[in-house]
């Protein structure tokens, strides 16, 4: 994959490939969609080397989920938010979020990303996609 080149129309959604609850969160995506666009990788793949080449704000460290979308890069709570706009109802109100200041949402972020392998486990097996959704997983 060339990482000064990687140009994606659809919106992606980075999460840490190992965590139990980013797993389960993708799977509520998949479920709760209404548009069917967004695709998937994780953070420890060359897909996340590759963005974080074109946006330096992308954070190495695992306990971070990322939407990149429009030419932006959005962190934690404003991820989930921005993200929520491609969600049927009643999710996708949650996307009226997107204006809350970044500290509000991300002081509760942080502090589950801090317990949530101790809560929610590792993803040592994931459950196969769909042969339809498992196109929208990069490596």
């Amino acid at each position: 994959m060339d990482e000064a080149h990687l140009h994606l129309s659809q919106p992606i959604v980075l999460y840490d490939g190992s965590c139990g609850l980013c797993h389960r969160s993708v799977k509520f995506l998949l479920r709760h969609e209404r548009d069917a666009e967004l695709l998937f990788a994780p953070l420890q793949g060359p897909t996340a080397a590759a963005l974080r080449a074109q946006y330096p704000e992308i954070p190495t460290d695992l306990d971070t989920v990322v939407l990149v979308e429009g030419g932006h890069a959005r962190l934690r709570s404003k991820a989930f938010w921005y993200v929520s706009h491609h969600l049927r109802a009643p999710w996708s109100w949650a996307y009226a979020l997107r204006w809350f200041p970044a500290m509000v949402g991300d002081l509760s972020y942080r502090v589950i990303a801090a317990v949530r392998y101790r809560v929610w486990g590792r993803a040592d097996v994931c459950a196969l996609p769909s042969p339809e959704q498992r196109a929208r997983f990069l490596p």
